[in-house]
C-alpha cells in the first residue's frame, strides 16, 4: 500500500515536471523591443481585411501546438549611413550626398502588417539593406528636384524634405524612419565651394556692414548723449545765469529808490556847492574887477595924463626949436639972396670944414692925399672940370687913373719905353 501511494507521488510529480516543461516550451513572452507572430490562426484586422497571422507586443501567449508557428521581429533601432555620389541635382550639376538614419519595423497597425508581410522572417542585414537602397532612391529623387544652393544653403529643411520622401516608401514596406542628418554635401567640380566663397564674402560683407551700422548708430549715441548732456549744462547755466540776472534785477530795484535818493543829494549838494561858488566867483570878479581899477586903469590912466603932459611940452619945444630955426633960415636966404653970385662958394667953404671932419671920422684908417672939389661957374663952359670930375669918377669906380696913365706915357715916348697902365 505504502509503495503504492509513493508510485503514485512520483508519477505525480513527473507529471507535474511534463506539464511545466510543456508550458515552458509551449509559452512565449514578448519583451518591449520586440513583436511575437503567431502564424496559422485567423482574424480581422481594424481596417477589415482578415488577416492569418496574430501579433503580440508586449505580452504573453501560448502557442497552439502544430497550429501555430511563432517568429520574432526585432524593433530595435537600425543606424543606416546613405550616401549618393553623382546624383544630378536641379540644374545639371552632379552632387555627392553623405548622411545617416536611424530605422526600425513599425510596431503598430497597419504598418506592422506591412513589415510582417514584407520582412518576417528577414535579417537584420537584409532589413538594413532594403531601408538604404529605398533611402538612397529617395535622395537622389529629392536632388533631382533642388537646386545646388537650395541644397548648400539649408541642410534640415532638406533632410526634412527627404524624410516626408521616404516616409511613405518606408510605411509601404513596414520601416518607420526616426531621424535623418545630412553630414556633407559636396560636387566634384567646385560649384559648392564658388557658392560657399560668394555666400562667405557675402556673409562678410554684411557683417562689416553690421559692423560698420552699429559703429555709426555708436558714434550716433555717442554724439546724442554728448549732445544731451551738453543741452542740460546750457540749460543750467541758462536757469543759473537767469536766476542771477533776476537776483541783480531783483536788488537793483530793491536799491533804486536808496540810489535815486543817494543821487539826488548828491546832485542838491553839487547844485548848493555850485551855487556858493557862482556867488563866490562873483563876489571874486568884482574884487578884481576894482582891483584892475585900482592898480592899472587908475595907474594907466596917471600915465596917460603925464605922456600927454610930457608930449605937450616937447611939442612945445618942437615948435619953439622949429620957430627959431625958421627964422634963422630966413636970415640965411636972406644974407644968401643978398651975397649974389658968390653966395655958393661962400656957403660951401663954411661946410666944408664939417664935412672933412665927418669924413675924417668915418674913415679914420684911410689916408687923405689930397681933396679935389669940382664945380662949374654960372654959365661957364670950360672942359677941364670936366675932364677932372669924370678922371675922379672912373678913377674912383674902376681904380684907374687915367690922366695920370697919359702922364707917364707922355714922359716916357721922351725916352722910347711904354710902361704898362697901373692900377690902384
Amino acid at each position: 500500500m505504502s509503495s503504492m501511494i509513493l508510485t503514485m507521488a512520483v508519477l505525480g510529480v513527473v507529471g507535474l515536471l511534463a506539464i511545466a516543461l510543456t508550458v515552458k516550451k509551449l509559452l512565449y513572452i514578448c519583451q518591449p523591443n520586440e513583436v511575437l507572430i503567431f502564424s496559422g490562426g485567423s482574424r480581422r484586422v481594424a481596417d477589415g481585411r482578415r488577416v492569418r497571422y496574430k501579433a503580440i507586443k508586449g505580452g504573453r501567449k501560448i502557442k497552439i501546438p502544430l497550429f501555430e508557428v511563432v517568429d520574432r521581429m526585432d524593433l530595435t533601432n537600425m543606424a543606416i549611413s546613405v550616401a549618393v555620389h553623382g546624383a544630378f541635382s536641379k540644374g545639371g550639376i552632379p552632387l555627392n550626398v553623405d548622411g545617416v538614419a536611424n530605422v526600425k519595423i513599425a510596431g503598430t497597425e497597419p504598418a506592422l502588417g506591412n513589415a510582417v508581410e514584407r520582412l518576417l522572417g528577414k535579417g537584420r542585414a537584409e532589413i538594413i539593406a532594403i531601408a538604404k537602397e529605398t533611402l538612397e532612391g529617395n535622395l537622389r529623387g529629392v536632388l533631382a528636384t533642388l537646386t545646388p544652393e537650395e541644397v548648400n544653403a539649408d541642410k534640415l529643411a532638406f533632410a526634412q524634405r527627404l524624410m516626408d520622401e521616404a516616409d511613405h516608401d518606408l510605411t509601404r514596406l513596414g520601416i518607420e524612419l526616426d531621424t535623418l542628418k545630412i553630414q556633407n554635401v559636396s560636387d566634384g567640380v567646385g560649384y559648392l565651394d564658388s557658392i560657399g566663397r560668394i555666400s562667405g564674402a557675402e556673409v562678410r560683407k554684411k557683417a562689416r556692414i553690421v559692423e560698420a551700422e552699429a559703429k555709426a548708430d555708436a558714434v550716433v549715441r555717442d554724439a546724442e548723449n554728448r549732445q544731451r548732456t551738453e543741452l542740460v549744462r546750457i540749460e543750467a547755466a541758462i536757469r543759473t545765469m537767469t536766476a542771477e540776472a533776476q537776483k541783480k534785477v531783483t536788488d537793483a530795484e530793491t536799491q533804486k529808490d536808496a540810489l535815486i535818493a543817494e543821487a539826488n543829494g548828491q546832485i542838491g549838494a553839487q547844485v548848493v556847492q555850485a551855487r556858493a561858488e557862482l556867488d563866490m566867483q562873483s563876489a571874486r570878479v568884482e574884487q578884481v574887477k576894482r582891483q584892475l581899477e585900482a592898480d592899472v586903469i587908475a595907474s594907466a590912466r596917471a600915465k596917460m595924463q603925464a605922456a600927454i603932459s610930457t608930449a605937450r611940452g616937447d611939442a612945445a619945444q618942437i615948435i619953439e626949436q622949429g620957430r627959431a630955426t625958421v627964422a634963422v633960415l630966413r636970415q640965411l636966404t636972406a644974407a644968401y639972396l643978398q651975397a649974389g653970385s658968390d653966395a655958393r662958394e661962400v656957403f660951401l667953404l663954411q661946410k666944408l670944414d664939417g664935412l672933412v671932419d665927418t669924413l675924417s671920422r668915418t674913415v679914420e684908417s684911410v689916408a687923405i692925399d689930397k681933396v679935389t672939389v669940382l664945380g662949374l661957374q654960372n654959365g661957364g663952359s670950360s672942359m677941364a672940370p670936366q675932364l677932372i670930375s669924370a678922371n675922379e669918377q672912373l678913377k674912383a669906380a674902376l681904380g684907374v687913373d687915367v690922366l695920370g696913365a697919359l702922364q707917364r706915357r707922355v714922359d716916357n715916348n721922351a725916352d722910347g719905353s711904354v710902361p704898362p697902365v697901373p692900377r690902384s
